[in-house]
């Protein structure tokens, strides 16, 4: 049975960091392509990030230069390091898994709710 566990949300101030890891099981961890999704209220689930599992790294515009995605296929942890946080980056993130490179979907955590104040 595949389980993507995130942890690492919270509450923060604008302009603060928070990193998110994801912790997987039951999968061949390096063979999958990891992904940030988030869903702020009232909005739909839009990807943040993705990283293969050779490295190679894609950003929603959104975040890009902020937000920094890193795997470590020795620990099947996958990460998100979050800087220069802003009140809409406030939202569930949830951790994915999938074989696409724009849309690794086929696997979900249930979710990290992340909140900044201004």
């Amino acid at each position: 049975q595949v389980q993507l566990v995130e942890s690492g949300g919270g509450l923060v101030q604008a302009g603060s960091s928070l990193r998110l890891s994801c912790a997987a099981s039951g999968l061949t961890f390096g063979s999958y392509v990891m992904g940030w999704y988030r869903q702020a209220p009232g909005k739909e689930r839009d990807l943040v990030a993705a990283i293969s599992s050779g490295g190679n790294t894609n950003y929603a515009g959104s975040v890009k230069g902020r937000f920094t995605i890193s795997r470590d296929n020795a620990k099947g942890t996958v990460y998100l390091q979050m800087n220069s946080l802003k009140p809409e980056d406030t939202a569930v993130y949830y951790c994915t898994a999938g074989s696409s490179f724009w849309a690794p979907t086929r696997y979900w955590g249930k979710g990290t709710l992340v909140t900044v104040s201004s």
